[in-house]
């Protein structure tokens, strides 16, 4: 353990030394020219993340394209706050902890469209191509009061690839390790009538490796490789009315064929489909006033036909959404309406069924001189579990054109899951919504050439959904315990971002010091470090970028009882891009220099040193 925490003092002295990050700083080629970075998900309206109160990352088209990233769970977890669990490779099912909650704890959206299983609770993430997705904003903390049930821990909004100007065409492929190949292809355009088009296609397959270890058991182990194939298309598509009004359709569509590990003596396989569309327009009704209108249709499937028996689950939401804007000189206020309905098959006995939410919000945005502060206010009213209410308040003072001082105070809630209501002998439909209180203060430095971030928060947990075993009720239909809302939990900590540019280098690292822990039993929740960081470097030199990441973390514990050591880890990557003619460009990804062999969930294994190479055209 002694060189984890070697690394974490270096990320500390790093993140003391350049003032840390809200956002990523990029090469410009005019150091005179500077770019306002702009944010839509933390207020659902586009606003310059200088003027932004909530702690928050917008990780570019840029960004995504010098990673040299795989997946987006691997993207993700290079960002501060953020902690992943996987069982496996990419393919494989992955849970994201944003700040320490679980992976139902938080939101995800896609273009405006909100994605996920009713039956777990979360978003599928191994289904979601980054080869899809241009932009991807992270916002921390409590948001129910704009965006409902589930969004305690944060929202994550990704955004596909979207037209241009002229009409382009975009092409990527590549290879890898454990015959990793990547192909993606895409046109993007507008004519002069106001039509504007993004069409682009992927296709992503690997042989792999084994998911699991001879340690995970008979019942679970198999030394087969564990591959997949990923297929996925996305298209935006927008009508220029008139000056004032757009209308336009959204969707994005993937499937992925995936092995796992269950035993043996059979071939374990899994398809899961995801399937978005949104059909919108929005314009300004004055010059004061402007509304959107949206219709959304999302589904998530996944069939399994594994050791133990196939089974079918699939959720399908449909949604309206009204918005309307209003501006008062500066200061805006929403007014918002929404209607979400569930539907939920399986093949499960007794898991399917319904569940419509209508929501109503108002939220206010003032900007005042020095003086920054929000306010917002939603009901949710659910067909099953009754009418929830929650707000946030935040506030802050600009101590100077570049530092900034906030605070800021929100509730939030959890609806159960299918499972934890009607799963035969672990479901309860007694059981009632997490309920959250957030407060936190941060510190933030921005002047476009060093960004500092410093955040304390502490969100209290009430109501807790998790495994008591025995069940306190019903005990004969749940003889191996049952989902029930008996705990309380905590997650708290400081988030520190830093970055800065030298010329031609740019340097930044991350540091979580958090713990998120369980009030009742003292114990840490599962597969959550008490510390976690990262650290960066990009260099170019001409024609060539260079950049390193560093990921690391300390010791996590596979279970609620903190019995399950997962190691601490450290793990290297090496990244080069060199372009070789204008919107050309190729790139080579070393990733786990090191070869190091660490879990993130226990007897599953990590993938070890692998390459990539790609050849790209139409990133820049």
């Amino acid at each position: 353990m002694k060189p984890i925490f070697k690394l974490f003092a270096t990320a500390a002295a790093v993140a003391a030394a350049f003032p840390a990050s809200a956002n990523s700083i990029n090469f410009n080629d005019n150091d005179n020219e500077t770019t306002e970075r702009v944010i839509i998900t933390a207020g659902r309206q586009a606003q310059v993340a200088k003027d932004v109160l909530a702690d928050n990352v917008v990780i570019t088209a840029e960004d995504i394209a010098k990673s040299g990233a795989t997946s987006i769970v691997d993207l993700l977890q290079q960002q501060r706050g953020i902690e992943i669990s996987r069982t496996g490779g990419a393919g494989s099912v992955s849970s994201i902890f944003v700040r320490g909650a679980g992976n139902a704890q938080s939101v995800v959206y896609i273009d405006g469209v909100r994605i996920g299983a009713s039956t777990t609770g979360g978003a599928t993430w191994s289904t979601i191509p980054l080869a899809q997705i241009e932009r991807i904003e992270i916002v921390y903390g409590p948001l129910s009061s704009l965006y409902g049930a589930d969004a305690m821990g944060g929202v994550i909004q990704l955004f596909t690839k979207k037209s241009s100007k002229g009409t382009s065409a975009n092409v990527s492929f590549g290879a890898g390790t454990d015959h990793l190949r990547k192909l993606s292809a895409g046109i993007f355009g507008a004519d002069q009538s106001g039509f504007q088009y993004a069409l682009n296609a992927a296709r992503e397959n690997s042989d792999g490796f084994s998911a699991s270890k001879p340690a995970s058991g008979a019942f679970t182990y198999n030394p087969d490789k564990d591959g997949y194939t990923q297929k996925s298309f996305s298209g935006n598509l927008a009508w220029k009315l008139d000056p004032n009004w757009t209308a336009g359709v959204n969707f994005l569509q993937s499937t992925l064929d995936v092995r796992f590990d269950a035993g043996a003596s059979y071939d374990d396989r899994s398809q899961q489909k995801m399937d978005n569309t949104a059909a919108f327009i929005k314009g300004k009704v004055s010059a004061d006033w402007s509304t959107s209108l949206q219709y959304s249709r999302g589904n998530d499937r996944v069939f399994s036909d594994a050791s133990y028996g196939k089974s079918n689950a699939e959720t399908l939401q449909r949604g309206w959404n009204w918005q309307n804007n209003v501006a008062f000189g500066r200061d805006v206020l929403q007014l918002i309406v929404e209607k979400r309905e569930e539907d939920v098959k399986t093949t499960t006995a007794g898991v399917g069924g319904e569940r419509d939410t209508t929501s109503y919000a108002a939220a206010y945005t003032l900007k005042q001189d020095a003086h920054l502060a929000t306010a917002s206010v939603r009901r949710d009213r659910s067909s099953q579990f009754g009418s929830h209410n929650t707000y946030n308040l935040a506030y802050g003072y600009r101590l100077t054109e570049n530092l900034r001082a906030n605070i800021s105070y929100g509730t939030s809630f959890r609806a159960p899951s299918f499972n934890e209501l009607y799963y035969p002998g672990y479901g309860l439909d007694i059981n009632r919504p997490e309920l959250g209180k957030n407060k936190e203060i941060g510190l933030l430095w921005d002047d476009n050439v060093t960004m500092f971030s410093a955040v304390y928060y502490e969100n209290k947990i009430t109501d807790l959904l998790a495994t008591a075993n025995p069940c306190p009720v019903q005990q004969s239909t749940h003889k191996y315990g049952c989902a029930y809302n008996i705990n309380k939990a905590t997650l708290s900590g400081f988030t520190f971002s830093a970055s800065t540019k030298f010329d031609q280098l740019i340097l930044r690292a991350t540091l979580d010091i958090q713990d998120p822990k369980d009030d009742l039993t003292g114990k840490r929740l599962a597969r959550r470090s008490k510390q976690h960081a990262t650290l960066g470097a990009d260099y170019r030199w001409q024609d060539w970028t260079f950049s390193l990441e560093n990921v690391l973390s300390s010791e996590r514990f596979d279970d609620q009882a903190n019995k399950n050591r997962l190691g601490g880890f450290g793990v290297l990557n090496l990244v080069a891009n060199y372009q070789f003619a204008k919107n050309w460009n190729v790139l080579a990804r070393w990733n786990n220099v090191a070869d190091k062999k660490y879990e993130l969930a226990r007897n599953y294994n990590t993938p070890g040193s692998n390459v990539y190479i790609g050849l790209n055209h139409g990133f820049n």
